[in-house]
């Protein structure tokens, strides 16, 4: 019974989920040939059209992730490469996914029974310190921007890299000034706490977090602490929480900490699986994070920050092995299963419909307020 009434809920109130790195995982299954990734027909282990529509995800912010090991001409290269691919990808498939570049083209996508597809880069260190760039990614429809990824920026220091900036620097300061100018929204997952910090002092429009979880629950570098996300929501903003293992379940956390730094200098998905591939062999594999967990964090982010500050970023990635994929949770047609877990704990039909994307609309909606329009 609590799975039929999620369903029907989210029909109502189709998902909007802050991070999906499908565009990498077409990339990377033709090898790293950008010309050759199959858009017509985009197909991942966790992500494909059937399994959208079936999930009930009405938006999706499409990650157009470049390693931030890159060298900064090729991640430039790839950046765009990127972009690329997700606008290929839109456009093959006009009757199930539709470009949105504002909150309004979510909601006319939703009418026209289309899944919203934003653009949204991870990590700032294909903007080579050029604030033109950022101009020009907003002109090819990139409407949110990771500061920081493994690595930190020039102007903005990473939760997992060294710290050069102790948070932002003037620099980073002027970038955040003129994505506020843009209307392109701010995203901190990956950022260190001092520079979410710093964003908060600067930012003049709500920021996201587009996939983390919480530090108090899981003490994993990436996942926010209490201060942290009480910061965050004072200044409006979202926390959407993800489904990676390591960042909800504290068993599998402990597994891979060894792991991480050896990803971090990852150039490509061949890279990434030959590190996963020859740490498993030396270390075993860990038991599996649940759909519970999950529901821990999220309701963790409601105790502190507030039901009007949480939302839902998967962080799909292509992921095959058991121990990479939340049981329960492991493709995009299973969201109805996660809101039946909250239904069972006794959560009410507004609360989800914040969840599932009343929160992210507010936000983007306040971010568009604040602009004085692109150069």
């Amino acid at each position: 019974p609590y799975l039929a009434e999620a369903r029907a809920i989210l029909a109502a109130a189709p998902i909007i989920d802050g991070h999906n790195d499908l565009p990498w995982v077409l990339r990377g299954a033709a090898s790293g040939d950008a010309e050759a990734a199959a858009v017509v027909d985009p197909r991942g282990p966790d992500t494909d059209l059937d399994r959208l529509r079936a999930g009930h995800v009405g938006g999706q912010v499409w990650s157009v992730y470049v390693p931030s090991a890159l060298d900064t001409d090729t991640a430039v290269r790839q950046q765009l490469e990127q972009i690329d691919i997700a606008r290929r990808m839109i456009e093959a498939n006009p009757g199930a996914l539709e470009l949105a570049l504002s909150a309004d083209d979510i909601d006319a996508a939703r009418e026209a029974g289309r899944v919203a597809s934003l653009l949204g880069i991870e990590g700032a260190h294909s903007m080579a310190n050029s604030l033109a760039l950022l101009r020009d990614y907003y002109r090819l429809g990139v409407r949110s921007v990771g500061l920081t990824h493994f690595h930190s920026t020039d102007w903005a220091d990473s939760a997992t890299g060294e710290r050069t900036s102790e948070g932002l620097s003037p620099l980073g300061e002027a970038f955040i000034r003129e994505m506020n100018r843009l209307g392109m929204i701010v995203d901190l997952a990956h950022t260190s706490a001092e520079t979410i910090d710093d964003v908060m002092a600067v930012s003049t429009a709500p920021v996201i977090v587009s996939h983390t979880a919480t530090y108090a629950l899981v003490p994993h570098d990436r996942n926010l602490t209490d201060a942290s996300l009480q910061a965050i929501a004072t200044h409006g903003g979202v926390i959407m929480v993800c489904f990676i293992p390591p960042f909800v379940s504290n068993e599998v956390r402990e597994w891979q900490e060894g792991m991480m730094p050896l990803l971090k200098d990852a150039k490509s998905e061949a890279d990434w699986v030959a590190i996963s591939t020859a740490y498993v062999e030396a270390h075993g594999t860990p038991g599996r994070a649940t759909i519970s967990d999950v529901a821990d964090h999220i309701e963790h982010v409601v105790r502190v920050a507030g039901i009007g500050h949480v939302g839902i970023g998967a962080d799909f990635y292509g992921a095959k092995a058991d121990y990479e994929l939340v049981e329960g949770l492991e493709d995009v047609s299973r969201y109805p299963e996660l809101f039946a877990e909250l239904l069972r704990r006794g959560w009410d039909r507004e609360s989800l419909e914040k969840l599932s994307r009343g929160n992210f609309l507010r936000v983007m909606r306040a971010v568009e307020s604040r602009r004085d329009g692109p150069r």
